[in-house]
């Protein structure tokens, strides 16, 4: 449907996006030829019988299109600019990835093309034709130049470029000019024969073209017509047809601007869900006054621009008059037969870009990502909304690895890393493969971008928790040991506390437990909601400073967690002491998909381990050795990735060696050392050979009863566990072909250990004053959290507490 807007000199300028744009026009109404031959003008039509379904012969799949020539980087151009479609309906997320059109052929039917325009050259398809009897496709009326113009015009630099702007065009011309008056000429345009229009889509079956342009319009749609749209569909290919201009004529009772007219519906109707139908809207995104509504054909409706569209063309250029005033003025032109040709770029720029796309998944596509519009949802004006090009290529449904079953949310993260990974999740290290979404179009993606880091650990605030209560039980040869502190809500809840620096101080050790001796070779301990960590060190008897910051190597597996129970078991052999223990709990995660940030809650994801350790003691020598077996059902070593990269969980064996050093005159030394191997558990996209390698050491040096019984001093000088090297190698998938199917892959590193290392020092004090006791601590930290960016972190603490 066609609405010519002829700008005159003289008229006054008006701010617009274009050069060359004035605010007063006049405008001409094509109206409707209907003659004995059943003629259709470009803005009217004629009436018809029901659709006749046949089954043509299937059409060959088009041969692959040629890789598109790497698009420039920078789309905004003044070509752009003027050019009213591309910019307004996101093309340019299209031609970013590389898709311009070429390769696709879109057929229109209509009064043929300025076959000498530069605009079209070597991109006219050699089975172009005339089928109204004017013996050639060259257009004189200028309809379907201006309608291949705003679909395909060249990226030349010069005057606008189209939608798909390097698609190939058959040119179809239907126009009668035979029989046509001058008047007809001057006002309506030239009518076009039911007949020429079915022999054009016939010809673009044959040229295999994807998308049909109707940029016609009348009263009714013939048989002749109804059948051939009926062959192309069957044949997959894409239809678009004009919804009308009759929106502003109230003064034709056979006229009802409230739906689109007859001629689209009945090509509707005949279209085997392949056909939609193009209404018009301004540049302010609102319903044109002129366009039909959707009406009772909402589902199949779609709005494009289709207000004053730059521009007209004389003779292959862009046509600039100059008015008395020196001001340079153009021609625009606006209906719905120039918002139908916006539709039509865009299902080529989806067929070149995405080739295994049947018509109807274009068509869905299309419907399915515009913008909404006017009432929520569809609704009976503008129908599914406003050609979005942009959502309509971006990934749409479940997404998953190519070539696998392997699910992968765009969504959510790639993954958190945890405290021993430190910065790792901050070198955006690329992580490319392909994916399919649920119309299996392959997308290339970065995952490795998605990849985020996990909180840095405030170590202070938590040392220094307040509020806590200790109570202490002895009876016989066991031990109970409670500690307690008020929540926000004024409950209690369990706290852990540090290992003290003396056997006195063993009971609040094992905060939450329960120590029995069974007899002189052995005891048992058992934890609630504490780890066993802590059960060990008592029963192996372990004196270590009481340190805020500087932790053991063994007081943690790297992660936060929340233990449920524990239980060690010590046996005395000869002169060598056998601990064995277990734990089960949750490791806490912060940061990953699922995180509450409002709750402040953390994911959690459930771990065991055991572990067996040997003591013996030489003298003022005391030494240990153990093995702790560390198994995570989702998480590998604190980190949470998706089922892509290893979210199966992992196993670590963790080695421990430690000694404590007695140096005399009240002097002590001690030295401790993790070594951690970690292996993924295999899954999604993870292959062979993952591993990461984790360490962690203290060492330090203290004296009691320096300036009072019971004091001491003592320095820490420590490196919290940290993933030394190793990472996840992955199988992912590196290419895939539209056309056999087949994906290519490519194992790929991805590197966990972090380019920051923490190390800490810190000096401690502490002696027992006023019925309480009385600690002071100094510590230094370099790369908190093993993070090379971050700055040292240093402070200090004095605390006192008393047991009421």
């Amino acid at each position: 449907m066609c609405r010519v807007d002829i700008w005159r000199n003289g008229d006054a300028m008006s701010v617009s996006s274009h050069d060359y744009r004035v605010t007063l026009r006049k405008t001409f109404f094509a109206g409707t030829a209907i003659t004995a031959l059943a003629l259709l003008s470009a803005c009217g039509g004629s009436g018809g019988r029901g659709p006749i379904v046949s089954t043509p012969t299937p059409v060959p799949a088009p041969a692959p299109a040629p890789a598109p020539t790497p698009p420039p980087t920078n789309f905004d151009t003044a070509e752009l600019r003027r050019s009213d479609g591309p910019g307004f309906h996101g093309a340019v997320t299209a031609y970013s990835a590389g898709a311009t059109g070429r390769g696709v052929t879109i057929g229109i039917v209509d009064s043929g093309i300025d076959r000498d325009s530069p605009e079209f050259a070597g991109r006219i398809d050699p089975l172009s034709a005339d089928f109204a009897g004017n013996g050639d496709f060259n257009d004189v009326d200028g309809h379907g130049t201006q309608v291949a113009l705003i679909a395909a015009a060249a990226k030349n630099n010069v005057g606008v470029h189209g939608i798909a702007y390097n698609a190939t065009i058959l040119a179809l011309r239907a126009d009668d000019q035979t029989n046509c008056t001058d008047m007809e000429r001057d006002s309506d345009g030239c009518g076009y024969s039911s007949t020429a229009i079915a022999a054009g889509i016939d010809r673009a079956i044959l040229a295999n073209a994807r998308v049909i342009n109707l940029s016609l319009g009348g009263k009714g749609t013939a048989f002749s017509v109804r059948q051939a749209i009926n062959r192309a569909t069957s044949a997959g290919i894409v239809v678009i047809v004009s919804a009308g201009n009759e929106g502003d004529v109230n003064d034709d009772p056979e006229v009802d601007p409230s739906n689109p007219n007859r001629f689209a519906a009945g090509v509707q109707a005949s279209g085997n869900g392949l056909v939609i139908i193009a209404g018009s809207v301004n540049e302010d995104r609102m319903i044109s006054g002129f366009s039909n509504r959707a009406g009772s054909l909402a589902s199949f409706y779609l709005t494009a621009l289709g207000n004053r569209i730059c521009c007209v063309y004389k003779d292959g250029e862009l046509l600039v008059e100059t008015d008395a005033q020196g001001r340079q003025l153009v021609s625009v032109v606006s209906g719905t037969s120039f918002s139908a040709p916006q539709i039509s770029g865009a299902v080529a720029l989806l067929a070149q870009a995405f080739p295994n796309l049947t018509g109807r998944q274009i068509v869905d596509l299309l419907l399915s990502t515009g913008d909404d519009a006017g009432a929520a949802g569809v609704d009976n004006i503008y129908g599914q909304g406003i050609l979005n090009i942009a959502r309509a290529f971006n990934p749409r449904g479940a997404t998953s690895l190519a070539g696998t079953s392997v699910s992968v949310a765009l969504s959510n993260a790639t993954g958190t890393t945890s405290g021993p990974m430190g910065d790792a999740g901050q070198t955006r290290q690329s992580i490319e493969t392909v994916i399919l979404d649920s119309y299996a179009r392959a997308y290339s993606v970065d995952l490795g971008n998605s990849l985020t880091s996990a909180p840095i650990e405030n170590k202070l605030t938590p040392a220094l928790a307040g509020g806590m209560r200790t109570m202490n039980a002895l009876r016989g040869t066991s031990r109970i040991a409670l500690t307690i502190a008020p929540d926000n809500d004024g409950s209690a809840s369990s706290t852990p506390m540090s290992l003290s620096i003396g056997d006195a101080r063993q009971a609040q050790v094992l905060a939450g437990s329960v120590v029995t001796q069974f007899s002189a070779k052995t005891a048992i301990g058992f934890g609630i909601s504490r780890g066993a960590d802590g059960l060990v060190a008592s029963l192996q008897g372990k004196d270590e400073p009481a340190s805020l910051i500087a932790q053991a190597p063994r007081s943690n597996f790297g992660f936060a967690k929340s233990s449920d129970n524990a239980l060690a078991i010590r046996h005395q052999i000869s002169d060598i002491g056998m601990t064995a223990n277990m734990e089960r709990g949750d490791a806490l995660i912060r940061g990953y998909a699922a995180f509450d940030p409002a709750q402040y809650r953390p994911q959690r994801y459930r771990y065991t381990s055991s572990g067996i350790a040997f003591d013996k003691s030489w003298g003022g020598v005391k030494g240990s050795l153990g093995l702790t077996i560390l198994d995570e059902r989702e998480t590998v070593l604190g980190g949470k990735f998706n089922a892509a990269f290893g979210g199966q969980g992992a196993t670590t064996v963790f080695v421990d060696a430690d000694g404590r050093f007695d140096l005399g005159h009240d002097w002590q030394a001690g030295a401790m050392w993790r070594q951690g191997f970690t292996r993924p558990r295999s899954g999604g996209a993870l292959a062979n050979g993952s591993q990461l390698v984790s360490t962690a050491f203290a060492f330090d040096i203290g004296r009691a009863n320096i300036w009072a019984a019971g004091d001491s001093v003592f320095f820490r000088f420590s490196q919290p566990l940290r993933v030394s090297s190793g990472g996840l190698n992955l199988n992912l998938p590196s290419s895939y072909n539209y056309y056999s199917m087949q994906t290519d892959f490519s194992i790929q590193r991805f590197n966990l250990a972090p380019s920051g290392r923490e190390l800490v020092s810190e000096i401690g004090y502490g002696r027992n004053i006023w019925g309480g006791a009385l600690s002071a601590n100094i510590f230094y930290r370099t790369d908190p959290g093993h993070y090379q960016s971050l700055s040292d972190d240093k402070g200090a603490a004095m605390r006192f507490t008393r047991q009421f």
